[in-house]
């Protein structure tokens, strides 16, 4: 029976390192993961997506993978992924996980091989080597930079230790880019999607989906000073008459990457249960994401342009009639997301005071940093809204407990690569990933069985561990749980949205099926249309819905 469960299904996202440590070394691990399933049942989620865990030197945190078809001995085993899927599937959550096919780690066995074999071998046609411009090669094949910052190019000496070719990588040095062109290269990946189906999960989080395939002849490109580390720029509603034909990048969203995906998606569909691909695809307008979910290519593609959304009445209004058209066009569900592994988190970033692009992150020295009332505050009323929405919608793990962006981390305790690659100019993505809080009075706030926490916690979160809210009446996980449960009740995201207009620019209402939503995102109180209030994410003024709160009612 086909029941298309991504439809409407609520995703959450699990970084392994940073949810929960079952044995004491202040990692996260799947052991960790198998403990805390219960939480995530009783919250009401219908899967989850595993960032990386698979084996990795962790250089990008799991996102330079050494070996696709393994777990990292820091996580665990293939046993532990095992027991931990089992446990899933038995409470009724399923298993999405990562790949990452843009790019492995410079330690993968590929790419050792590479480095070993000659000019032009076999061995080197599985990655974007080229030579270098210069009387003696001694300058990088293009200008490209890397999304973590500097150039995307790295020299490497031939095994007489004289200076050789270049490789390409969009991220850090430590992760050479594939050739895609290269039919080795796709039937490794086969491989890798049977090696993961067979074991049993229910489908694939595509990293970097769009930046694949790149384009002939690698020629220069200077982005714009604007521009976010991942791709689009554009204006994200703009419709598009050939969305085929709108210029990238030459290194994004190029045409070829859609027959990888076709050829994929027919893989999956040899497998029984409706596994599923999803796409981070950086891309703009919405009109030209929709590509990735045409129907015989991807399920699922992530909304960025909702999350980068500012908290504005008409710029929601647009974002989200523009998704609801854009993928429909293509018979896709609309996604949405408000906070991820890459972005600040939303119940920072919706209270910043000035610009701050994607993959920079925010610090001490930042400039226009967030009030944390007026965050938390935006943040509740905006997942009220999300969650309302028809579709399937993205949560990130601790977003349920309200947690903000971590600013005040100390620079020796910093990770990212973008940190180093910078020069401590951009902060990169480690405040969105600091280890969430369980018990407010355990060691590392029940994160593990010990204090040891990779990156450090701050003080202030024991009052937003879990159990200092479960069960606390207006807590922020409460509101997340009801939520959760009104919108399976009352089937939102198989549901169809009906604009309401009776109220004015700084308010966002609508119908979805029974349920009347009003996020009232201006600064003046707005009066409440008829209907018993089921959800508020603030409280009340009599019928008054305040200043940034979001209601559901029922007639």
């Amino acid at each position: 029976m086909t029941t298309e469960w991504w439809r409407s299904a609520v995703i959450y996202q699990i970084y392994p390192r940073s949810f929960a440590d079952a044995n004491g070394d202040g990692m996260g691990d799947l052991a960790g993961i198998t403990s805390r399933l219960p939480a995530l049942r009783s919250l009401g989620v219908d899967a989850i997506w595993l960032s990386p865990f698979y084996t990795s030197p962790q250089r990008d945190a799991g996102y330079d993978v050494a070996d696709y078809c393994d777990v990292d001995p820091r996580f665990g085993a293939l046993a532990d992924f095992d027991e931990m899927q089992r446990a899933a599937h038995e409470l009724g959550i399923r298993v999405i996980v990562d790949l990452v096919p843009n790019h492995s780690s410079s330690d993968h066995p590929w790419f050792q091989e590479a480095l070993a074999a000659p000019e032009g071998s076999e061995e080197r046609a599985r990655y974007l080597f080229r030579d270098g411009k210069g009387e003696h090669g001694e300058l990088p094949p293009n200008n490209w930079e890397s999304v973590f910052g500097g150039a995307a190019w790295t020299r490497v000496n031939d095994p007489d230790g004289t200076p050789g070719q270049w490789y390409l990588h969009i991220f850090d040095s430590s992760q050479p880019d594939f050739d895609w062109e290269n039919p080795w290269v796709r039937e490794q990946f086969r491989d890798v999607l049977r090696f993961w189906l067979d074991r049993g999960v229910d489908g694939f989080r595509v990293d970097v989906a769009h930046g694949l395939v790149k384009a002939a002849g690698l020629p220069d490109y200077t982005p714009p000073a604007d521009a976010g580390s991942m791709g689009g720029g554009a204006s994200p509603l703009e419709p598009v008459i050939d969305a085929d034909a709108v210029p990238s990048p030459p290194y994004w969203a190029q045409a070829g990457v859609h027959e990888i995906y076709r050829d994929w998606r027919t893989l999956l569909d040899e497998y029984p249960g409706e596994r599923v691909l999803a796409a981070e695809a950086w891309v703009d307008p919405l009109s030209r994401v929709a590509l990735w979910v045409r129907p015989d290519e991807m399920h699922q593609a992530f909304n960025f342009a909702y999350l980068e959304t500012p908290w504005s009445g008409p710029r929601l209004r647009a974002v989200i009639d523009a998704s609801l058209d854009s993928f429909a066009a293509v018979g896709a569900p609309s996604t949405w997301v408000l906070s991820n592994h890459d972005v600040v988190r939303h119940a920072s970033r919706l209270a910043l005071a000035a610009d701050n692009l994607q993959g920079h992150g925010i610090g001490p020295k930042t400039v226009g940093l967030p009030d944390p009332i007026v965050g938390l505050r935006r943040a509740r009323a905006a997942t009220a809204l999300m969650l309302s929405l028809p579709g399937s919608a993205y949560l990130y793990q601790g977003e349920e407990l309200g947690l903000p962006e971590v600013i005040d981390l100390p620079d020796s305790a910093r990770e990212d690569p973008t940190w180093f690659r910078t020069n401590g100019e951009r902060y990169g993505r480690d405040g969105c990933r600091v280890p969430i809080p369980w018990e407010s009075s355990a060691p590392s706030y029940g994160f593990g069985p010990t204090s040891n926490s990779w990156l450090p916690q701050p003080a202030e979160w024991a009052r937003l561990a879990r159990d200092a809210q479960q069960g606390v009446s207006g807590s922020t996980l409460e509101l997340y749980t009801l939520a959760l449960a009104l919108r399976h009740e009352h089937a939102l995201g198989t549901g169809t949205l009906e604009w309401l207009s009776d109220f004015g620019d700084d308010v966002v209402a609508f119908r979805n099926g029974a349920v009347t939503i009003v996020a009232n995102v201006g600064a003046a109180p707005v009066e409440l249309p008829e209907g018993t209030v089921v959800l508020t994410s603030e409280k009340l003024q009599g019928r008054a819905l305040p200043h940034d709160t979001t209601a559901w009612l029922l007639a």
